[in-house]
């Protein structure tokens, strides 16, 4: 299916929606948008190191966990929907989640490659949906959302935060 079979956009949600191609397959945007595509240059992000551009604002380890973290919950999300579960998810705080990691014994290149392999469990996991599975809505964090609009805030969510490093980091390096 694609990112105009969505029909109405959530709110909040849409500007992750909004960065795929109107005309978009969500198994090709996933598979186009992987992370060792987005997040490919090592060299520059190892240069980068663990500067941010300002007080208070993640590392790129902690970027790249927070969309690991964050493609985890919306394919849970997602899982549910899918299989017409109506209990109303909440929602996450992405603060408490990134100041309980421990990427100081971690690489840029293993939270990539996990980064990678959590990728192709969830090309498989929205693989299993048929039409009528990614049409279905939930309510998670007080939002009607479907599982197709799951997977292409997965999609958008990773290419906000390549665009969020090239934009601000790529300077420090």
């Amino acid at each position: 299916m694609t990112r105009n079979q969505i029909g109405d956009l959530p709110n909040f949600f849409d500007r992750y929606i909004l960065l795929s191609a109107e005309n978009q397959e969500l198994l090709e945007g996933l598979e186009g948008f992987a992370p060792e595509k987005l997040f490919s240059d090592l060299e520059k992000y190892n240069a980068i190191g663990d500067k941010i551009y300002a007080p208070g604002k993640w590392s790129i380890k902690d970027i790249l966990q927070h969309c690991i973290d964050t493609e985890r919950i919306m394919s849970y999300r997602a899982l549910c929907f899918a299989r017409n579960d109506d209990n109303v998810l909440p929602g996450f705080e992405e603060g408490l989640y990134a100041n309980n990691t421990h990427l100081e014994t971690r690489t840029i290149e293993s939270l990539i490659e996990e980064f990678s392999v959590l990728r192709k469990s969830t090309i498989l996991l929205f693989s299993s949906m048929d039409k009528t599975m990614l049409l279905r809505k939930g309510t998670a964090n007080m939002t009607r959302i479907s599982p197709l609009s799951l997977g292409f805030v997965i999609i958008g969510h990773a290419k906000h935060h390549e665009n969020i490093i090239k934009e601000r980091y790529y300077s420090l390096g």
